[in-house]
């Protein structure tokens, strides 16, 4: 459309899903005029002059059509470390929205599925002008600092300076709502390490932590290298003081990978307890091994992107829409924090190990919701399914659902399905906050319920939210002795 308005403007693609199949583009689409393969701070501000003077297209990593040829290039990967991408005008538009800061480039492993390998070595960025950076960053109105290198610990000591440096600012030049996300390999961290982690300010760090796989031989296969005895012991210390956000990965349709291992790596990574376990399909992305390499990684994939998996020797198409259904029930019931406490009671009382739940309810969710399903709803559906598993007490899910509801919802609002209709349910609530403790702040919002399994009433105050968890604090209080001392 840009081309037939004005014909004489240049079209410039790049970025990873170009780099590696730049001729191909050019080829397929006459409106595109460059492609910058690789790096591309540098190409694009020399091909920018080139245009503007009529000067040569011969540029590192700049690919181009010379009439009816094609001038091809090496991708540009670059020496040093980038100029700053940061001015005044980024800080004032950001809005509370995350931002991004890159403090290394590359990554030190060569995982056939990633591209990230493929820019040559890792190359650590001046420390100091990363702590200024991330200063900068976080005095600009946001609330998460998403760290965008590969594999942030690959230098230990590096990665130790800088999170003692995040602590150490937490609340001083660092405000105290502001958090850093890294993304690290769990199986390299050592001791100092996660003591500095367990040291640190409640939901200041939050750790991205790809397991992919459980299986050995997956791992191996994929060039990924993990010490997974070790991974599992270092996620579980991180985990202990409660103080960090951690995010775990897992990949469906990597090799040897079938349901039945898919679902003991599944379990495993669910029985961490980690705050989000990310359920991600394979993509078969332009210059990675497992694309270029048919043979050895024999896979069927979508021609269009994100060029998802649809099917491999070891996980058909059916188990790949299994999964899918798996990985939606996870979203909506935990990883969303909204129902966690409903689905350990579910899994405490029936003999279902954590993927058998997930595939149970997933397939039956995705038969009973349609493409758009509001909260409320959903909360419907999965009561509605969940009553039915054998030994659950319908009265008792009820009432953890209504927990779940509360602290994770600020509305305070309860679908139909969760409203208990108790005759002195006002009363109750008077007598309640007139006790020393529940008192209701004003202007302050409220969630309340009776819990009638417990014979008690639960209720959550809209303020200071959990900053790992994302939940309010419920409290209990049981309401018989209301009936005992004579109030009604």
């Amino acid at each position: 459309m840009l081309k037939k308005a004005l014909p004489e403007c240049k079209i410039i693609l790049g970025g990873p899903e170009v780099s590696y199949n730049a001729n191909e583009i050019l080829k397929t689409f006459d409106w595109c005029d460059f492609i910058v393969s690789g790096e591309g701070e540098y190409p694009v501000a020399v091909l920018c002059d080139a245009i503007k003077t009529n000067g040569s297209f011969d540029i590192p990593g700049v690919f181009y059509k010379n009439k009816n040829e094609i001038v091809s290039s090496e991708p540009y990967i670059a020496e040093g470390e980038p100029p700053s991408p940061y001015c005044d005008e980024y800080f004032t538009s950001l809005g509370g929205r995350i931002t991004y800061l890159e403090t290394s480039r590359g990554c030190p492993y060569s995982c056939a599925f990633c591209l990230s390998g493929r820019c040559g070595g890792v190359r650590f960025f001046d420390i100091e002008r990363a702590k200024q950076e991330m200063l900068l960053l976080a005095k600009s109105g946001t609330q998460t600092v998403k760290l965008v290198d590969r594999t942030f610990n690959a230098n230990k000591a590096r990665a130790k300076e800088l999170w003692r440096f995040v602590i150490a600012e937490h609340g001083k030049g660092i405000p105290e709502n502001v958090c850093f996300h890294f993304e690290i390999a769990g199986d390299i961290l050592d001791e100092e390490s996660i003591d500095i982690l367990n040291s640190a300010p409640k939901g200041s760090i939050q750790l991205e932590i790809g397991m992919q796989s459980f299986n050995e031989k997956t791992l191996a296969y994929i060039n990924r290298k993990t010490n997974t005895t070790k991974l599992i012991e270092n996620i579980k210390k991180l985990l202990a003081p409660a103080n960090l956000h951690i995010h775990i990965d897992l990949i469906a349709g990597l090799p040897f990978e079938d349901m039945e291992s898919f679902a003991r790596s599944f379990n495993i990574g669910y029985e961490l307890r980690s705050n989000m376990l990310q359920l991600g399909f394979l993509k078969l992305l332009h210059g990675a091994a497992m694309r270029e390499d048919s043979e050895k990684y024999p896979c069927v994939f979508s021609e269009k992107p994100p060029y998802e998996v649809i099917s491999t020797p070891w996980t058909n198409e059916n188990d790949l829409a299994v999964l899918h259904n798996v990985e939606d029930a996870l979203e909506r019931l935990c990883n969303s924090g909204r129902f966690t406490g409903t689905v350990d009671y579910v899994l405490e009382k029936t003999s279902l190990s954590p993927f058998e739940f997930f595939k149970i309810f997933g397939k039956y969710a995705a038969e009973n919701c349609g493409p758009y399903v509001s909260l409320d709803e959903y909360t419907e559906i999965a009561y509605r399914c969940l009553s039915s598993f054998d030994n659950v007490d319908p009265l008792v899910l009820k009432d953890k659902m209504i927990c779940d509801r509360l602290c994770s919802n600020s509305s305070g609002k309860l679908p139909p399905v969760l409203k208990v209709k108790h005759p002195d349910i006002k009363k109750i609530r008077l007598y309640i906050e007139s006790i020393d403790g529940n008192e209701r702040k004003p202007g302050l919002k409220r969630g309340f319920s009776l819990l009638e399994s417990e014979k008690s009433a639960v209720f959550a105050d809209y303020e200071n939210k959990d900053p790992v968890t994302g939940k309010y604090v419920l409290k209990k209080v049981s309401y018989e002795r209301w009936y005992e001392d004579g109030s009604l």
